[in-house]
């Protein structure tokens, strides 16, 4: 269970970071809008919400989730794969070293974004993508087991049109994942009920579990009659605006 979240709004000049889709450029009003009723739906899920201010020297500093991977016993800290975001994780740590017991960090030449990172109970699967390196995958495998938990990495590398692992993965509890069709038939994740998400929907794998309910990006109906036919909760959520800089549902929060 949460019971707490870390988010930070967009800044103005949020259509400045960085992005592999041709979406075409982000409204800031609506992303803004689309932010405020993420915020109200973690909390309807109970959490209580750590609010920071919009960090204008960073423009994708809104996706917190890439800084940090957080644990009962602490946080560690990322060092993410693209240059422009590596100062963000500084600006991140003075909060979390008030809410964490201990932090550790993944240190260079490692590289590790959050995004990468799929807690599923007491194990992780960790993506090796453009912005996780073997080094970083290493390191982080290396501090989850001074911690108890286990780990296996999944190399994404050349999975066509995703930009981390949860891009196209997510962990619903219950011994179940979300999975898009191009990671249904991967060796790490047998021994788990599946649950795919067609070609036409593939941005909805980035849902979260977050207590009762299953956030999910609102517009894709048959993933949202699969989960509700598996007994889920959900609450879908306008992502329009994140998804043209390459964010999800997961990105916008650091839940713990």
């Amino acid at each position: 269970m949460f019971s707490r979240a870390i988010i930070r709004p967009p800044g103005t000049n949020y259509a400045d970071g960085l992005t592999r889709v041709a979406l075409g450029a982000p409204d800031y009003e609506r992303a803004l809008r689309q932010h405020a009723a993420y915020c109200e739906a973690l909390e309807r899920c109970g959490l209580e919400l750590t609010h920071l201010e919009a960090n204008e020297r960073y423009p994708d500093s809104t996706f917190v989730e890439d800084t940090a991977v957080l644990i009962p016993a602490g946080a560690i800290l990322t060092r993410p794969g693209a240059a422009s975001r590596v100062g963000e994780v500084e600006s991140i740590k003075e909060t979390l070293s008030r809410l964490c017991p201990r932090i550790a960090s993944i240190q260079e030449p490692g590289t590790v974004d959050g995004g990468d990172i799929c807690e599923a109970g007491n194990h992780f699967f960790i993506g090796l993508s453009e912005r996780t390196n073997e080094a970083g995958g290493g390191q982080l495998a290396e501090l989850l087991a001074s911690y108890g938990y286990t780990s296996s990495i999944v190399d994404i590398r050349n999975v066509k049109d995703i930009l981390h692992l949860k891009s196209g993965l997510a962990y619903l509890g219950d011994n179940r994942l979300v999975v898009i069709e191009a990671l249904a038939n991967r060796q790490e994740f047998r021994g788990y009920e599946l649950v795919s998400v067609n070609a036409e929907e593939e941005y909805a794998a980035n849902c979260v579990r977050v207590n009762d309910y299953v956030l999910i990006a609102a517009g894709y109906p048959v993933f949202e009659r699969t989960l509700h036919g598996s007994g889920y909760k959900t609450m879908a959520l306008e992502m329009t605006e994140f998804q043209k800089m390459d964010g999800g549902l997961s990105c916008l929060s650091l839940r713990f």
